[in-house]
Formats: C-alpha cells, structure tokens, sequence
C-alpha cells in the first residue's frame, strides 16, 4: 500500500483515543490535529535539508529571468541586490523571522536607508505575531508599514478580508524578485520553494504592485510613492494582483484561462493544493481531452488541517486521470505551474480560497518557450524527490482517514 498507510498512523491512534464522538465537528478535529502534529514534530525535529540546486536563466522579451529553487542562493541574491542599491529598496514579506537571515535582511536594508537610499518596507503584522517585537523596530530612516494584525470587519467585510501574502523586492527598478519564499534561515535549505528574479524593464511590472499597495495604504507619515506608469506594454511578462480592497482577483483568472487553453500538459506545484468548484472542474475537463495533468505537492505540509482537506478532493481528482505526486522528506512551498510548454506563473498565491480570494497576491504570468522550458525542468527534477499517490493505494485508505476527511471537509472555504 506504500507510505500512505504509513502516514498519520500516530495522529489516528491519538484521534481515535480523544474519542471521535468528542471532536466531530470541522473545528474540533482541526483543534486535535494541530496538537498532534505538534508534538510530533516536537518529539522528531526534521532534518532533512534541500540539495542545492543552481539558479536557472532564461531571456524573455529583452529582460532575463532567472529561477531560484535553492533559499541560500536566493537570499545571498536579494542582499547583494540591496547592498547595491542608489536611489530605492521596496520589499514586501509575508514571514520575516527574527533569526540569523531575517538579521542579515534587517542589516542590509539599514545600511541602505543610511546611505540615503529610500527603504520602504512592508511585511504582514498577523504573520509575525510570534517573532519578538525588537526585531520588528527599525530606525526611522526606515519607512515600516505593518499590515495590521487585527482588521476591522474581518468577518463580514470581503474588501478586509485578506493578509498582505506577497513576497517582492524591488531595487531601484532594475531588479525584481518575488515567488514564494519568506524570509527566514528555515527557508534558506529546509524548504523547496520557488522564486523569480527579474531585470529589465518587465520589473515594472513588480514595482507598480508595491507602489500601488504603499500609496493605498500607508499613514500620514509615509511617503507618498511616485507612479509612473508603464514604460512599455509588455505582453509576455505580466503580473496578476489580488487586491481585496477592490475585490480584484486575476490570479484565479490566469489559471482558469490557461487551464482551458491547454492541449498537451498542465503541470502545478503547490504547497497547499485546495481547488475550487471552477479550477477543480477545468483540470477535469481538461483531462477528460486528454491533457496530461500532474499536481506535485507535500507529503506532509507545514499545515496538518490544510493537509487534511486537500484529501477530500483526491478521489476526484484520480478517478478524474489528474496524476498526483507527493514530494517526500522536505515541504514544498513553491506556487507555479507551467501549461502546454508556452505559460508559466511563478508567484506568491496558491491554490486555495485564501489566496485566489482573500489575501493580497501577486503572480507574474510568462509567455515564452524558454522560460516554460525551464520550469518543466525544474518540474521533472523535483519528480525524483516524489512519489506518485495511486488511486488503488488511495482508496485503500482506511475508515478513520475518510471519517476525518469528512469531517473537516467544510472547512474547504475557509482555506
């Protein structure tokens, strides 16, 4: 049967010991599942790390990319980007941790504002809740916009609704970077995750989505960011931004189209793989003609509850022919696909309702051969760290497995 009866089988011992009349509801189980996975984690620190894997290059419409999927390589990149910056560092995280990297982060844009560069930065205040808050000061030539922790009209209000999920880097608009890594030594070899560097003038493309969100959002205090405008229309590199405030989603809407496009291949990686009705029926129909799909995604997350009600999907899903890899010993955090040999998207948005239609996101989608030709390597490496879930090994899984997939899935909307 494989890994999979394998897998969890402490957290069904636990589950079933609470009693599961006592946790049937969505909350409860949720509740359990956080603590076991905790303590197993506490009891089996994770040591596994992400072979180092070479930045890849790519020119696209005069502008070269290059595609990091290695944390170390990546953050050594954006510092020296910093370091050499004269008029302007933008940067926008999700997750900036108060360890050695989120240090050398701090460090740099400091020594940037005190060269009489103009440092803006923005990282999200829910996020950073347990990191400790001298880290989180910075001295005032730093312009420091918190995305607020506590949110009015959280709950009925969708225009506030979301986190500040982005994760962008912009130096004085001839260098980009934004993908899925957050900023912290954890994500610097533990995680696989994908990021995108760009020089040229598709940077705009990144900078205009800090600006606009600074501009929109800052205080009396912060200065206001100038908007230029576009210095070319760019139809090969552009970036999808979800924008709650305006109630804006084209990310959703880049998948969708390109989904429905596709002939020959799909291929995704996703940290948290929770498709709605729409995405979930287009990779099916897709399918259904013959596209070959392939969804790469964690064995095991960083978010047992996410994990869980990602299941509920995949008896559709195979029965559908969509294949379904598992990457093994590490967590896969990347958020890109690639369709046909011709579209990528790399950004900061999964797949899930909180990203396609909550939180703030932002995904560059490319047009171009080369550049699809490299994520379809990099796809075809990270198969060697995966296994493919079977439908026959699936539905062997047993009754307690399908009794907590039931149980948490109506918490699909909320994730």
């Amino acid at each position: 049967m494989g890994r999979w009866s394998e897998l969890g089988r402490s957290t069904r011992r636990l589950v079933v010991g609470a009693g599961v009349a006592s946790v049937a509801t969505p909350v409860g189980l949720a509740v359990v599942l956080t603590g076991v996975d905790f303590m197993r984690k506490a009891r089996e620190p994770d040591e596994h790390v992400v072979p180092p894997a070479e930045p890849l290059p790519a020119a696209v419409d005069g502008n070269e990319l290059t595609t990091y999927t290695y944390g170390e390589y990546l953050f050594e990149a954006m510092i020296e980007a910093i370091d050499n910056a004269t008029d302007f560092v933008y940067l926008v995280t999700y997750i900036w941790k108060g360890d050695e990297i989120g240090q050398k982060f701090k460090e740099a844009v400091i020594r940037a504002a005190d060269r009489g560069v103009k440092v803006c930065v923005v990282f999200d205040g829910f996020a950073n809740l347990v990191v400790p808050r001298d880290f989180k000061q910075f001295p005032p030539s730093v312009h420091l916009l918190k995305f607020p922790t506590v949110r009015s009209g959280l709950v009925v209000n969708v225009r506030r609704t979301g986190r500040d999920h982005r994760k962008v880097l912009v130096v004085d608009g001839e260098v980009g970077f934004v993908g899925g890594y957050n900023i912290g030594s954890l994500y610097a070899d533990k995680w696989r995750d994908t990021h995108m560097r760009v020089r040229g003038t598709a940077v705009w493309e990144l900078q205009n989505t800090f600006v606009d969100f600074w501009n929109r959002h800052r205080k009396r205090q912060h200065p206001e960011l100038p908007d230029s405008g576009a210095p070319v229309w760019n139809a090969s590199i552009m970036a999808a931004r979800n924008e709650p405030s305006r109630l804006v989603f084209p990310v959703r809407g880049i998948y969708l189209e390109a989904i429905d496009r596709a002939v020959h291949r799909i291929w995704i990686t996703q940290g948290y793989f929770i498709p709605d009705r729409e995405i979930l029926a287009g990779l099916l129909a897709a399918a259904k003609r013959g596209v070959d799909i392939r969804v790469l995604m964690p064995e095991a997350s960083n978010h047992v509850v996410a994990d869980w009600v990602a299941r509920s999907h995949y008896s559709t899903l195979l029965r559908g022919g969509v294949r379904i890899f598992l990457y093994q010993d590490v967590m896969v955090h990347a958020k890109t696909a690639t369709v046909d040999g011709i579209w990528t998207t790399v950004g900061t948005a999964n797949i899930d309702r909180l990203s396609m239609i909550g939180n703030y996101e932002v995904n560059l989608e490319i047009h171009d051969r080369g550049q699809a030709a490299r994520m379809e390597e990099i796809f075809a490496r990270d198969l060697d760290n995966a296994r493919e879930l079977t439908l026959e090994e699936w539905e062997a899984r047993g009754i307690l497995s399908r009794a907590a997939e039931w149980i948490l899935e109506p918490l699909h909307p909320l994730l």
